[in-house]
Formats: C-alpha cells, structure tokens, sequence
C-alpha cells in the first residue's frame, strides 16, 4: 500500500511539472516581442506587464496637439530600462509601435545587445538595408524588426559628411558601436 501511495505522488509530481509553461525571459528581444511586452501590447497593459517597475508618462501639452509622447520604464532602483513610443498621444488603447532598448540584459536570441558591435549585427543576422542620415547610420534588420544606429564618428572619414552615398555593409567598420537599439512593429 506504500508503495502505491508513493508512485501515485510520482507520478502527480511529475505530471505537474510537464505541465508548466516556461516562464518568459523578460529581458528576450524576438521579432514581435520584449520579454512581455508585444506588438499588440496597449498602453493601458503597462501597468501590468511591468509590476515591479515604474513606468513614466510625460504629458507634453494638451491633447489636441498630437505629438506622440515617449513612456520611460525605470527599475524601482531608477535604473532605466526602455523607452516605449504609443501610435497615438495621450490614448490608453493606443498600441505601443516602437521600444527604444536601454538597459544591457535585453538580448535577442543571437546574443545581440546595446552593447554589440556592427560585426555582431552583421555575423548574426541579414541587414535589410542601410539609411545614411546626417550625423549617423540606420541598420535595419527585418529578421527581428529593428534598427540600431551607428554613429558617423564609428566611419572611416571618407563615408561622414556625404549623405548622397549609398553605404554597403562591408564599408561599415567591425568594431563600429551601436548607438540605438530600436524594435519596431
């Protein structure tokens, strides 16, 4: 009789823990998603999803001006982690469409962070397309729908100051730092 009681326990046991999900890595950049946060994820969500953090909003004007305002989410310590951009200002039910990565444990899952350099982009993923814009470059990679962007001091002299140039990925120093890390949906 103990040993039954003892392989129905388990095997309860067992089953129990074949059945659990496995937590999702908060800090895990995939192409339509940031640990919890999503592509469908809504302002009003926030809250939510960041339970131990503090998020910030910034009411910039009134709500008829329309510029769309940037949301902070800081660490209780006051560490800050992400800039979250709405579609639209000052509107709960607005879809977060762009999160600006800050904080250094965001990863994808090839490992590339704000701390990564163009030889990482470039080794890991296909670069969909280089922009050349005045002071800095935009690497987009639609793998995992983002741009990081590269500062033109990162450039030899030559690829700086003429913004006409179409910039090739081999042209685009190894070492060259990423300035921005952006996710967009």
């Amino acid at each position: 009789m103990k040993h039954q009681n003892v392989i129905v326990l388990f095997c309860a046991i067992l089953l129990a823990s074949c059945t659990r999900e496995n937590p999702v890595n908060p800090f895990l950049i995939q192409k339509n998603r940031i640990g919890l946060l999503t592509d469908s994820t809504q302002v009003k969500d926030l809250d939510v999803i960041f339970p131990m953090d503090s998020v910030v909003r910034y009411i910039a004007g009134d709500e008829f001006a329309g510029s769309v305002n940037i949301i902070e989410v800081f660490e209780k310590g006051g560490k800050k982690l992400l800039d979250l951009s709405p579609e639209e200002a000052l509107d709960s039910t607005s879809l977060i469409s762009s999160v600006r990565i800050i904080d250094q444990r965001y990863r994808t899952e090839k490992d590339i962070s704000v701390l990564s350099t163009f030889k990482d982009i470039k080794e890991n993923y296909k670069i969909s397309k280089i922009d050349n814009l005045i002071n800095s470059i935009v690497v987009s990679v639609n793998d995992i729908n983002a741009s990081f962007t590269i500062d033109k001091k990162e450039l030899p002299a030559s690829l700086r100051f003429d913004m006409d140039l179409n910039i090739d990925p081999i042209q685009v120093p190894e070492k060259a730092k990423i300035k921005y890390f952006m996710v967009h949906w």
